[in-house]
């Protein structure tokens, strides 16, 4: 148990690492093509921090046989959205309080409001279709539609997001490639390092789930309540960390959007494997996580279009909902 303990914590700081190299790329890369905060943070940063949440109930589902590996794959899909939505965003709003605790920022939160807005809503309404059609799951030809335009909705969003108005990206940092091997940065020099940081990203939090399942199997936790907790913890670490990084640098609509950005992300792409690929009946503890995710990402929406911003105690109201959940958990054992 204590290597595991060990090679645990070397793939949470291999995932810190990436994350770091990664944001450095990914701003530089929005910078030198003049892209807005909007596409980098909703878009980019989204669906390349999603990657490893989504590759994990693919593998589990399509690859992988037995109810347990079916257990993981719906755990997963409904556990990714619920710790962006509740976790994350507590780590978002604690991470400014923090900072400005510290003086490195002040509380007030700069995220673009119409942006918030945009993703939230989205996401909201998508979810809330996945979810829906779990009541009418024995369905299965009604279910693949839904499914499916879900899936071909996603564009529309894309759309929209690179209509949008958006502040442009602002960045004094140096690529950290070009320094390292003192070469003039070029846009195939920053390509190379976000792909890098990507790759290593998949793979830290590929071995992070590794062991913390060995770690959660040896304490004997049950696989559905492993997959909905413990490892979309480990597979959301990458948009956690860019988003206290981001904010640390005052970069609020960035911090934001990888966060809402991969929650739009996650309510397409993963779910539709679900929905296609397994009984996709949410019960337990799968559909209350469903249910706080989107009371959550509610009532954040509700405060920006009433009061026109973002405050960081609201979305540590986040942190109230993972309790729920937790809450549910212990309670029905």
């Amino acid at each position: 148990m204590a290597l595991q303990i060990v090679f645990l914590a070397a793939s949470l700081l291999l995932i810190l690492f990436c994350c770091i190299i990664f944001v450095n790329a990914i701003e530089l890369f929005g910078k030198s093509l003049n892209l807005h905060q909007g596409i980098v943070g909703s878009i980019l940063a989204a669906i390349g921090t999603a990657l490893p949440e989504t590759v994990i109930p693919i593998i589990a589902i399509l690859f992988t046989g037995g109810k347990a590996a079916k257990d993981v794959g719906i755990g997963a899909i409904a556990g990714a959205p619920f710790m962006l939505g509740t976790l994350a965003f507590f780590v978002a709003g604690s991470a400014v309080l923090i900072y400005a605790l510290l003086g490195k920022r002040t509380p007030e939160m700069t995220a673009d409001i119409k942006n918030l807005e945009r993703d939230l809503t989205f996401f909201l309404i998508y979810y809330s279709i996945a979810i829906g059609t779990t009541f009418f799951h024995e369905h299965a030809v009604l279910k693949a539609m839904v499914g499916l335009a879900l899936l071909a909705s996603y564009p529309l969003y894309l759309r929209w997001t690179i209509k949008s108005k958006n502040d442009e990206i602002e960045t004094k940092d140096n690529l950290y490639i070009s320094g390292i091997f003192r070469l003039r940065p070029t846009l195939f020099l920053i390509i190379v390092q976000l792909a890098v940081s990507l790759v290593l990203l998949v793979v830290g939090a590929h071995y992070f789930v590794v062991y913390v399942q060995a770690l959660s199997v040896s304490l004997g936790v049950p696989a559905l309540i492993l997959s909905l907790i413990i490892t979309p913890i480990a597979t959301e670490l990458p948009e956690k960390l860019n988003s206290i990084i981001w904010v640390g640098k005052g970069k609020d609509t960035l911090a934001l959007g990888n966060i809402t950005g991969a929650m739009v992300f996650q309510s397409c792409f993963p779910i539709v494997f679900g929905m296609l690929f397994t009984e996709w009946r949410l019960r337990g503890a799968t559909l209350v996580s469903a249910g706080c995710a989107l009371l959550s990402a509610l009532i954040v929406l509700a405060w920006v279009k009433t009061a026109r911003s973002l405050n960081p105690y609201v979305l540590c109201l986040g942190g109230v909902f993972y309790g729920v959940l937790i809450t549910y958990i212990v309670l029905e054992k």
